[in-house]
């Protein structure tokens, strides 16, 4: 079992990728992703809505989480949120432990 966060960030005059590419080109994301539990952090585009971004957030668990909500690394994460003024929504999922059902394989193309 693995916990996704998917978590949108919204702003305006393009904030929200301005904040995705310095989490990106400061190293913060590669620190996220170098944490103990991590299993995904990464930023996506929706195509419909270019002042959102998607950042899909993957953990072990929710002790993992709650180290990582305990970090330094999230007083860097709310300066910059800070500093775009970004709105966020999230969603949480448990993954599925038995993964893609054979009825569903034949409409994923390797």
């Amino acid at each position: 079992m693995s916990i996704v966060v998917n978590l949108y960030y919204t702003g305006t005059n393009g904030n929200a990728r301005k904040f995705a590419e310095e989490m990106e080109n400061s190293g913060t994301a590669d620190l996220i992703r170098a944490e103990n539990g991590n299993e995904r952090y990464e930023y996506f585009l929706p195509m419909n809505d270019p002042e959102t971004v998607l950042l899909i957030d993957i953990w072990k668990d929710q002790e993992a989480i709650d180290i990582h909500h305990a970090s330094p690394m999230m007083q860097r994460i709310a300066q910059l949120r800070e500093k775009y003024d970004l709105h966020m929504r999230a969603e949480r999922y448990i993954t599925d432990e038995d993964g893609i059902p054979d009825s569903d394989t034949k409409f994923i193309k390797k």
